[in-house]
């Protein structure tokens, strides 16, 4: 068409002329494939921009010897401001402007096109800005003269600089085309993108145009497909809160239609047409390529395709093995009680702290190499193996009487591979640990009460002083000097509170139960939140109600609460206190279900009674139970509330790492979109803020991030792992297995699949109710008072929804759990640590649950006829 203008599918359209993304798709059209209409401004219109107004020098200037975070920040600020106020020159102008009057003058994407992207090795990517929804001549020359100057932008000034690409003469191509109003978009990959298996396509689906997914704003559904046979192994379905759409101004993310957010973006055949069209740009490219593919009207079309070299899997399948302990060694590893504390799968960011108040809360965590924790799939697991070493090397003091109660009992033919150490070994390496922890923990019971009465306000404190830090060398030694100190005393105070009465939280339920029987011990052993409802765990909703009745400030209900969350241990995610909205949405919570202090009330008077006819039965043995009662409530409480006070320092630290991402321009900053500075662990953000681009001299921050947030979201897509796990776990071959259990996986096995729902007697109690199996709090709003709540896990973030429920049941969990306490507190039957409740209940079974005897049975519904059918065939 021009020098400045090319069609689509010319073939002169190279890397040189055209960009990376340009030579792409004008390849892509040619071989005819599915590719919106549009047309090519080259590399040669940006130059001549750059000589018409002389910019060479000054450009130069700016960006020479840019290469820390601020530096290119500043050469950024420089450049923009040299392209703003100029025009492009007549010529290209005209030439641009005939293209888009030829194309119909529709809304279009307007990409940047970077002569150093998509390529295998040296691959920026996402670097410069791309603008949708521009529509009219003004908008469109106001884009491309954006995507030019973003060829500037500190991100790609500091990327090219630290791959030695700092003197050479980059230039900028732009490719437009016609916007596909898509109702969903997706990325494919022709091989796995954590192993590398080519033929096993895998594609991500979400609704809208595809910018939130490829944001990371969104979590994508997940289909996995075998090309050659042409079928779907494997499929999993995400809850799709947002959506990006087009509109008059642009583009914007809006909430996805209630409707639509947990329904499957692609139906199979869906899937498997879209594996055999990645297919064809597979052939086309020679190599394993990833597609980013649109969906309009039932119609695909494809935006992008890169090739995806051998490093890069390599690289992939690297990162995805340290997300996976269960690699290191035979192991029994189990997610009950972690799982309650870390539900989902950890950004690195998380896991490093998380491994940093291991350290400061165990004994010790590990034994001769074998981790005492450790991350099965980005998800949080216990090494049940470490544990029974020390106990048979050890005793009780190794494994404490009725551990049961906290990481839950074994199926029959499960057992544990003992670690290959010997008793003399474990001995020599736990004794001297064990005796300093027992010191540790002295000296901060006397500290306690005043870190408890002194630490929100010392919380907030420093999350003020981390907002006003504009310095990055400040916030690194702001950690250093204080930051990490007082996250170590967190974790010690919960050690100290969690173990203070030595094996009283396990031990004593258990007696007490033996004494009186589950239905009163329940009773008894409920109500030591005190009457200032001082149990952490209960306060959310028994505040919440003070605040419906109006005897308790909104502002002081945050301050109180405002840091227990869901997933309070992810400091990716925001706190609700953070949220403006999130009270009201509490409340809402609270209609139509009981209130708090009724429950409460009711559970009172019932203990009233169970201690009076304990009392009458043998007062001897009252005063006996009482006083252990009142022992085992005291730690209760110190556990419960030193927890929350380190879940409050988790915000602090999550404030940290977000103003982290700012100041380096990670995150939140111009260079990379919001999240990136959580695929750091500390150690790399501790060296981003030094000036540093981390510790590993053999890739940039960015190539880091790209191949976990690659990884994380593998691993996001896929179900919740099993709650026990024996052996070397692969969790794809598990998820793409039409039998998996989420129960138990063994890899030898042995152990036989349950034919009952059962699990821990969590709350005595007997009801019947509609069941309703939810994932998430958020779906968890549709639970409707006197229904059957039915999930994987919950915690505190759960808990303002219990007084609408009959009964609970879960899959993970134990006496000591968050289920279990709370219902106990509200005297609601729950059944606990099931295993198979989400995956044997389908929401509207009528159920049965059996709290004292943990049975739940499936009186009507789907469920039930599902298992006639299979009893007779």
């Amino acid at each position: 068409m021009s020098d400045f203008v090319l069609d689509l599918g010319d073939p002169r359209a190279e890397v040189a002329v055209a960009g990376g993304k340009g030579a792409s798709l004008a390849r892509l059209a040619a071989a005819e494939l599915p590719v919106p209409n549009g047309f090519h401004i080259t590399t040669s219109a940006y130059r001549a921009f750059v000589d018409h107004h002389g910019l060479g020098e000054e450009i130069a200037a700016a960006a020479a010897g840019a290469a820390g975070p601020q530096e290119c920040e500043r050469a950024e600020r420089a450049i923009r401001a040299l392209f703003a106020d100029r025009e492009p020159p007549g010529e290209v102008a005209e030439a641009v402007l005939a293209a888009y009057a030829e194309l119909g003058r529709p809304a279009v994407a307007v990409r940047s096109s970077a002569t150093t992207e998509d390529l295998p090795g040296m691959s920026s990517a996402g670097q410069q800005d791309s603008y949708l929804g521009v529509r009219g001549d003004e908008a469109l020359l106001d884009a491309v003269r954006r995507c030019w100057a973003s060829l500037w932008n500190a991100r790609a000034i500091g990327y090219r600089a630290g791959r030695g690409a700092g003197r050479e003469e980059p230039a900028l191509a732009v490719v437009v085309q016609e916007l596909v109003d898509a109702e969903a978009a997706g990325v494919l990959f022709t091989a796995d993108p954590l192993t590398g298996e080519r033929g096993r396509v895998v594609v991500n689906a979400a609704w809208g145009l595809g910018e939130a997914l490829v944001g990371g704003h969104v979590t994508p559904d997940t289909a996995v497909v075998d090309a050659a046979a042409g079928r779907v192994v494997s499929q999993s379905v995400a809850v799709k809160e947002v959506m990006t759409v087009a509109g008059p101004e642009g583009t914007r993310e809006v909430p996805v239609p209630d409707g639509l957010r947990s329904r499957p973006v692609l139906t199979a055949g869906q899937a498997v047409a879209l594996a055999a069209l990645g297919t064809r740009i597979d052939e086309l490219y020679g190599t394993a390529v990833d597609v980013e593919w649109v969906r309009s009207g039932g119609e695909l079309s494809v935006v992008q395709a890169r090739p995806v070299t051998g490093t890069r899997y390599a690289r992939v399948a690297k990162e995805a093995a340290e997300w996976n302990d269960s690699l290191r060694g035979f192991y029994l590893w189990t997610s009950t009680n972690l799982g309650e504390a870390l539900p989902e799968v950890m950004t690195p960011c998380t896991w490093s702290l998380v491994r940093s108040f291991i350290g400061d809360t165990m004994a010790t965590s590990q034994l001769r190499g074998h981790p005492l924790c450790g991350v099965i799939g980005g998800r949080f697991y216990l090494n049940l193996s470490f544990s029974s070493s020390a106990a048979e090397a050890l005793g009780s003091a190794g494994m404490p009487a009725r551990a049961d109660l906290v990481f839950g009992t074994l199926p029959a033919g499960l057992s544990v591979p003992l670690l290959p150490v010997s008793r003399w070994q474990v001995i020599r390496d736990l004794v001297p640990t064990a005796v300093r922890m027992i010191r540790r923990i002295r000296t901060n019971l006397a500290r306690m009460p005043g870190y408890l009465a002194a630490h929100p306000a010392l919380c907030r404190s420093l999350r003020e002083r981390i907002a006003a830090i504009e310095d990055p060398a400040e916030l690194a030694a702001l950690w250093r000097r204080e930051l990490a100190g007082r996250f170590r005393m967190s974790c010690q105070m919960l050690e100290a509170g969690a173990r203070s009465g030595g094996q009283t939280l396990m031990s004593v339920p258990h007696t007490v139960r033996e004494l009186v029987g589950e239905a009163d011990a329940a009773l008894l052993l409920s109500g030591y939140q005190g009457d200032a409802a001082g149990l952490a765990s209960l306060g959310p909703v028994v505040g919440l109600t003070e605040v419906a009745k109006g005897r308790l400030g909104r502002d002081d209900y945050v301050g109180l609460y405002g840091h227990r969350a869901p997933n309070e241990f992810e400091v990716s995610q925001p706190r609700p206190a953070e949220d403006p909205d999130w009270i009201d949405r509490q409340l809402a919570v609270l209609d139509g279900g009981a209130a708090a202090d009724d429950l409460l009330g009711e559970r009172r008077r019932e203990r009233a009674a169970a201690w009076r006819r304990l009392v009458s039965a043998d007062p001897r043995l009252a005063v006996r139970v009482r006083r252990k009662v009142e022992r085992w409530a005291r730690v209760a409480r110190a556990r419960e509330a030193t927890r929350s006070e380190l879940v409050r320092m988790f915000w602090v630290l999550r404030a940290f790492v977000v103003r982290a991402g700012e100041l380096t321009g990670l995150g939140t900053g111009p260079w990379e979109r919001p999240g990136d500075v959580f695929f750091l662990n500390l150690d790399e953000i501790l060296a981003r803020l030094d000036g540093l681009d981390g510790l590993d001299g053999d890739r940039t921050a960015e190539e880091r991030i790209a191949v976990r947030r690659e990884v994380f979201e593998r691993f996001r897509a896929l179900p919740v792992y099993p709650v026990l796990i024996r052996g070397h776990f692969d969790p794809f071959r598990w998820a793409a297995d039409p039998a998996r259990r989420t129960d138990v996986w063994d890899e030898d096995a042995r152990v036989p699949p349950k034919d009952e729902i059962s699990g821990f007697p969590g709350a005595a109690g007997v009801v019947e109710g509609l069941a309703r199996v939810v994932a998430s709090p958020e779906e968890g709003r549709a639970l409707q008072a006197g229904e059957v709540l039915v999930t994987v896990v919950t915690n505190i973030g759960w808990t303002p929804l219990f007084p609408r429920a009959a009964a609970v049941v879960t899959d993970i969990g134990a006496p000591l759990s968050h289920a279990a306490i709370v219902a106990r507190e509200l005297g609601i039957p729950a059944v606990v640590g099931c295993g198979n409740a989400t995956a044997r209940l389908r929401t509207g079974d009528r159920v049965r649950v059996d709290g004292e005897r943990g049975l739940v049975e499936v009186l009507t519904g789907l469920t039930a006829e599902s298992q006639k059918v299979d009893s007779l065939m």
